[in-house]
């Protein structure tokens, strides 16, 4: 949700202000950029995960405070909602057995805020959506007490101008009017960072856009929300309109959401800073006191605050990032799609999965995004949203043939993907055992057609057959998923149903 900021109003100079800066923070960027200052390529990886705290009885807990000062770790942070924590993880040089450290620094530390937060009875979820929110969860009351959430919250509450409407129609459909960005908390993702330079950023970038929607169909894990089945990842259509500053009118004038796919295949980085500063205003117009001309001309990488913090408020799948690391500048590609869980093997399956695929793609000599339009990508996206590993999607033909045919996603991932994974593997230095465990569980996955929202629809549905009413059925499967979560197989093994002992309330 970006860096830290202090609590403040903002008036008309402050706006203006802060536009300057970004326009010199561009100015800035595209010059750096020319003059080619950024950072050599170092194969540098990095990965997030929003989480859920939840009690024995699978319900939210509003302690994220509390639970966070007994972990006492730098690692784990705030979140949007009260329920929420963030765990990151140091950077890592992508090669050898890279895997295998990220999995086992996951389950420690995991483990380690399990058992801190298990000591206030409550525990550590790692779920796109926790099933058990309700309507009276997401209230702005549960936001985080942190200024930046509550600046953040009442900028988007200004911008819109009225209350936030949330229609999703999936299995069932989810008709809400939210007085606040509080329903967005309950959106809980992974996000995959990538070092690149910035003569390889376009190309990077470009396939993760084309394999967003795969990402999704092979881990959607987001099926429920306020007790209703909607799409099997959930978390894009909530993301969408919980923080959509638009009112109706600028809607139908086609003015862009902040939670953004893109519309464009791009061939440079400046290409994204320069459309959030064209397209989006600011949201917390907060001026630091350099000067990024002047750092520049004084030798130093200035650290570009205001870009920073807008682009931090533009909530692209595939987003930008610039950063500054032992005084040395670079970009990044933050990948934003993947929804947090089920398992610590099933998170870093997925990151294998991507990594390897955009190195193949974004060195392959026919690039896929000069074969498919950026609107099929991009519908791509909606329809593995919605139906997850049953998706079918639009990918060019193969060999000798020209254009786009229609595919299952399970099928594309076998017989086309997969190969190509295993190969950017390769090329990243990763250890043949680490490739073959990890992009084996992708495999598995989809031979049997299943990943966590698979498994939580029908475990539910297996207990509502049994009679379980619907919001006991929803937290028997939150209190079985915690239990298969915690012993850490990965999810195309879980049995589906709920047992005797989470079946019973607690």
């Amino acid at each position: 949700m970006g860096e830290k900021v202090e609590a403040g109003s903002f008036d008309l100079a402050d706006r203006h202000a802060f536009r300057r800066k970004l326009q010199q923070c561009q100015r800035a960027l595209e010059r750096m950029l020319d003059e080619k200052r950024f950072d050599r390529p170092k194969n540098l990886l990095g990965l997030e995960i929003e989480l859920n705290l939840a009690g024995s009885d699978g319900l939210p807990r509003m302690m994220n405070q509390q639970v966070l000062e007994r972990i006492a770790s730098r690692d784990f942070q705030t979140e949007l909602g009260m329920f929420n924590l963030e765990v990151n993880i140091a950077p890592h040089r992508l090669g050898d057995r890279v895997l295998d450290r990220l999995a086992e620094e996951l389950r420690i530390g995991l483990g380690y805020a399990d058992r801190k937060a298990g000591e206030l009875d409550a525990g550590i979820v790692m779920i796109g959506i926790l099933p058990t929110l309700t309507r009276d969860d997401l209230v702005s009351a549960n936001l985080t007490d942190v200024d930046r959430y509550r600046l953040l919250n009442d900028e988007i509450v200004a911008a819109r101008g009225e209350e936030f409407p949330l229609d999703i129609e999936g299995v069932e459909r989810l008709r809400y009017t939210a007085s606040s960005i509080a329903p967005e908390a309950a959106c809980t993702s992974v996000q995959l960072h990538l070092q690149v330079t910035p003569d390889r950023f376009a190309d990077v970038w470009n396939a993760a856009q084309a394999v967003a929607a795969v990402q999704i169909a092979i881990g959607a894990n987001s099926p429920f929300l306020f007790g209703k089945e909607l799409w099997r990842e959930s978390r894009a259509p909530l993301f969408l309109q919980s923080i959509d500053t638009r009112p109706v009118e600028l809607q139908v004038q086609g003015v862009r959401p902040r939670t953004w796919f893109g519309e464009r295949w791009i061939s440079s980085a400046r290409e994204l800073f320069a459309e959030n500063l064209r397209y989006f205003p600011g949201l917390l117009p907060i001026c630091s006191e350099e000067d990024p001309e002047d750092a520049l001309a004084a030798g130093q990488a200035p650290s570009l605050a205001e870009l920073v913090l807008h682009n931090g408020t533009v909530y692209r799948w595939n987003r930008p990032v610039y950063g500054v690391a032992d005084g040395v500048p670079h970009l990044r590609v933050e990948n934003r799609v993947l929804p947090a869980g089920p398992t610590v093997i099933d998170v870093v399956a997925n990151a294998a999965f991507y990594y390897g695929l955009v190195r193949s793609l974004a060195e392959s000599r026919t690039p896929v995004w000069t074969k498919l339009p950026f609107e099929a990508a991009e519908a791509n996206f909606d329809a593995a949203c919605r139906y997850g590993i049953d998706a079918r999607l639009t990918w060019p033909r193969r060999g000798k043939y020209t254009g786009t045919a229609e595919t299952d996603a399970a099928t594309l991932v076998l017989e086309e993907l997969l190969p190509l994974a295993s190969a950017g593997l390769d090329a990243w230095g990763v250890d043949p055992a680490d490739r073959d465990r990890y992009l084996g569980v992708i495999e598995a996955r989809c031979r049997r057609r299943t990943n966590g929202a698979a498994w939580q629809a029908a475990t539910y549905h297996r207990a509502r057959e049994s009679g379980m009413e619907r919001r006991p059925a929803l937290a028997a499967m939150v209190r079985r998923y915690s239990d298969l979560m915690h012993a850490g197989e990965p999810v195309h093994t879980w049995p589906v149903g709920v047992t005797d002992a989470t079946a019973r309330p607690v």
